[in-house]
């Protein structure tokens, strides 16, 4: 389903006018009980998974998708993806480690990240920037350390940005050297997409209390969930709908059981977009 949505959406805008495919990278925590669920271990009186998330950002569709115990370190989880060249992969500065960066850049893809607070370099020299656009600076760098370098041995660029919506300063990592500074920036403002995924899912798919305990009922409920995430997204796309993916689960929740095609279902004006009070009944679709 995941490889129909995908290409589905391909030709999908994000808001920036690229041909790399991109991808957003990030975890969300899932609190449990740990009386219920001991096999979770996340701290001492609490237990916990996580959900570690590749976002296609053309379409919003999750590519790569890994359950582990909440103790697992987000940074470890970049382990089990397989980079593709010329693809951009953007993530925050809780996955800077430059010996798996070097991996992504000696797969020939592309990173977006930001630069921990104590970040050691070596600026190289500096390009031109147009700082009306809030790019402040634009440095080519080496890292330094001797066991940072040995991890990363390559130059890097390094964006110093200023928000003016929100009053705060950034700087980005990337060992992009062609796009503009600004595109940098702005592709690190899309990382947001995969947390309102995050939030979406488990504000309107039932992942937040389980049916069962053990760890397969928990996994198989949070495939579920995404399953039903991927199958809206396709019906959206291939019934050319105007309506949020909310407005059609919810749609489908109370349509469940009627023997009426799909489309008229969807079409239909009585159903009002963001107003049905079906809540309740979307556990049905899992």
């Amino acid at each position: 389903m995941i490889k129909i949505a995908r290409e589905l959406y391909a030709n999908e805008g994000f808001g920036l006018e690229l041909k790399n495919a991109v991808y957003a990278f990030d975890s969300t925590t899932i609190d449990l009980c740990l009386s219920v669920f001991p096999w979770a271990k996340f701290r001492k009186t609490k237990a916990a998974v996580k959900l570690h998330t590749l976002l296609d950002l053309r379409g919003n569709i999750p590519v790569v998708i890994s359950i582990t115990n909440g103790k697992t370190h987000d940074v470890n989880a970049l382990d089990d993806l397989v980079f593709e060249p010329g693809a951009i992969y953007i993530f925050d500065k809780a996955y800077v480690d430059f010996a798996r960066l070097l991996r992504i850049h000696q797969s020939l893809a592309f990173f977006v990240t930001r630069a921990k607070s104590n970040f050691a370099f070596k600026r190289l020299y500096s390009q031109p920037v147009d700082k009306s656009t809030g790019v402040r600076a634009d440095q080519i760098i080496m890292v330094t350390g001797f066991y940072t370098l040995m991890d990363y041995s390559d130059k890097l660029r390094r964006i110093r940005y200023y928000d003016v919506e929100t009053k705060k300063r950034f700087i980005f990592l990337t060992n992009n050297f062609t796009l503009p500074a600004i595109v940098i920036a702005k592709l690190y403002k899309c990382r947001w997409q995969v947390e309102l995924f995050f939030k979406w899912i488990k504000q309107h798919l039932r992942i937040k209390a389980f049916y069962g305990t053990s760890e397969n009922a928990l996994k198989t409920q949070i495939w579920i969930a995404i399953s039903v995430y991927v199958l809206v997204a396709i019906v959206k796309k291939r019934l050319k709908l105007d309506r949020s993916l909310y407005a059609i689960l919810q749609v489908l929740s109370v349509t469940t059981f009627e023997k009426t095609p799909i489309l008229q279902v969807l079409s239909a004006q009585n159903y009002e977009t963001d107003t049905i009070d079906g809540d309740n009944q979307l556990n049905l679709l899992l």
